[in-house]
């Protein structure tokens, strides 16, 4: 059924969820998974004294947290002995919404495998919500995974 599974990561529990149900469906149907981590490079608002320097460190900082998280779920793949390939994208002036959908076209998945975050009011409209523009946008059916409990995200 699924040859090609694109499974986003961010650290969160929601993402891992997404990525347990995807190693479930890679190991039923033999796919490989394509697991992704975006860095997103927010541009920062760089005060007179200092700015730039807090910046670099800022950007660093979420590189490396970027980097953890990819290989965290790239040691559980593997744990699984299923076939994967880890991605890390850092993008600049992109939303992780249009990183993910066009990932899902570069490695021809057959299907997006995403956790929610249940983001809700004021912090939804200033944000947006990367799993709507995702599905919203994506060549490939997308599988929205939530997580039960209201207290974790």
């Amino acid at each position: 059924m699924f040859q090609r599974i694109l499974v986003p990561v961010d650290g969160s529990h929601t993402a891992e969820l997404g990525l347990n149900l995807a190693i479930g469906m890679a190991r039923e149907s033999g796919a490989t998974l394509y697991v992704l981590h975006v860095v997103p490079e927010f541009i920062v608002m760089q005060d007179a004294i200092g700015g730039a320097m807090y910046a670099d460190r800022l950007l660093e900082g979420m590189r490396e947290a970027g980097r953890q998280t990819l290989a965290k779920a790239e040691a559980k793949v593997r744990a699984k002995k299923l076939k994967y390939r880890a991605i890390l994208i850092e993008e600049p002036a992109v939303r992780v919404s249009e990183v993910i959908v066009s990932q899902a076209k570069k490695v021809k998945a057959d299907v997006i495998v995403l956790g929610t975050h249940g983001r809700r009011g004021l912090q939804r409209m200033v944000m947006g919500s990367d799993a709507e523009g995702v599905v919203r946008d994506a060549p490939v059916p997308v599988l929205l995974v939530r997580s039960r409990d209201k207290g974790r995200r």
